[in-house]
């Protein structure tokens, strides 16, 4: 299976460097707007055959445009929700950013244990976003199947981190991924995931980018 993770468009959080993760959370801005209009046309030539986005609201709006050109419905899926920040929830200062970006990243790298503050650990984070990409896979039409995820920023790059071959945590934090960015897998949870790229700019191009925007999840966070 092809497994398409895009990260929603841009958020009033995205721009204001919000630790932005709980339900149902905010809409787009303009310009998360335009980035959903220009993802649906970048994928208007791949034939994709579902279209899943989480519970949090941005990524259904985002993912709006591209099932009405595939002309497929949006199925909100338990599981692939972004990482709950706990009692850094709002917080827009560069130490939040970095303890929370930390966290997640050491997952990746396979410190399970550690747990954002008041937040879950990675057992929790991987076990409810390994379930949904199981269900994913149990719904698709077959092992040549393309399935997009809108999700978010830091659970694509935590997830793909641990669980592609080509993206170790590493690659993670130094690859930024920007709204409406892709990463794009292949495999199934059986045989393993094989990374085929990772787009960390957004779909419709560079000048759908917005380097004013803080946004604490798209960055490279490779310590220097």
């Amino acid at each position: 299976m092809k497994l398409l993770l895009i990260r929603h468009g841009q958020t009033p959080g995205n721009v204001l460097g919000q630790l932005d993760t709980a339900h149902p959370g905010p809409g787009l801005t303009e310009l998360g707007e335009r980035q959903a209009e220009a993802l649906a046309r970048a994928l208007a030539n791949e034939r994709i055959d579902a279209l899943y986005a989480s519970t949090l609201i941005r990524t259904q709006i985002t993912a709006a445009p591209l099932g009405r050109r595939q002309s497929l419905d949006v199925e909100v899926l338990d599981g692939l929700h972004e990482i709950e920040a706990g009692s850094l929830e709002k917080l827009t200062d560069h130490e939040s950013h970095k303890r929370y970006m930390g966290t997640v990243i050491s997952w990746a790298a396979g410190d399970l244990d550690r747990r954002m503050p008041a937040g879950p650990d990675g057992h929790e984070f991987f076990g409810r976003f390994d379930a949904a990409i199981a269900t994913v896979l149990e719904r698709a039409s077959g092992g040549e199947a393309t399935v997009a995820v809108v999700s978010h920023g830091a659970a694509i790059r935590t997830w793909a981190g641990r669980r592609a071959d080509g993206a170790d945590h590493e690659f993670a934090a130094k690859h930024v991924l920007t709204n409406t960015g892709i990463v794009a897998l292949e495999g199934d949870p059986g045989n393993g995931w094989k990374l085929l790229h990772w787009d960390g700019s957004p779909v419709g191009g560079l000048a759908l980018a917005d380097p004013t925007a803080e946004d604490p999840t798209g960055k490279n966070v490779a310590e220097p």
